[in-house]
């Protein structure tokens, strides 16, 4: 994991934005807080069960679904499987030792 700092990067009303093997923060601040370390730590994991390219594209597709569901955009961010389970998941600093393949099924 390499973590950059670009804060015009990030969208507005986010503090991090992960593409692998980077993690753009929007604040240097962050380049120490361990949850949302952890939170990204996870997207990459996801990123890699899913080679990389699938997980953009499942994301984008349920991003889409998920917005004519909830017809509000943070909510269809907020309910994409794979930011269920980084946020569910971002304050276990152990989960990713005992995180089974593809667990944002779980999520879904």
């Amino acid at each position: 994991m390499i973590v950059l700092v670009f804060k015009y990067l990030i969208p507005k009303g986010f503090r991090g934005f992960t593409f692998f093997p980077f993690v753009f923060l929007s604040d240097k601040k962050d380049k120490s807080h361990s949850v949302l370390l952890n939170h990204e730590r996870i997207h990459i994991r996801q990123q890699l069960e899913l080679l990389i390219v699938f997980f953009f594209i499942w994301y984008g597709i349920e991003f889409l679904v998920r917005l004519m569901q909830y017809k509000n955009r943070r909510a269809a961010y907020y309910n994409i499987s794979f930011e269920r389970e980084a946020y569910s998941k971002e304050k276990d600093l152990y989960y990713l030792k005992q995180r089974s393949f593809w667990s944002f099924l779980k999520y879904y």
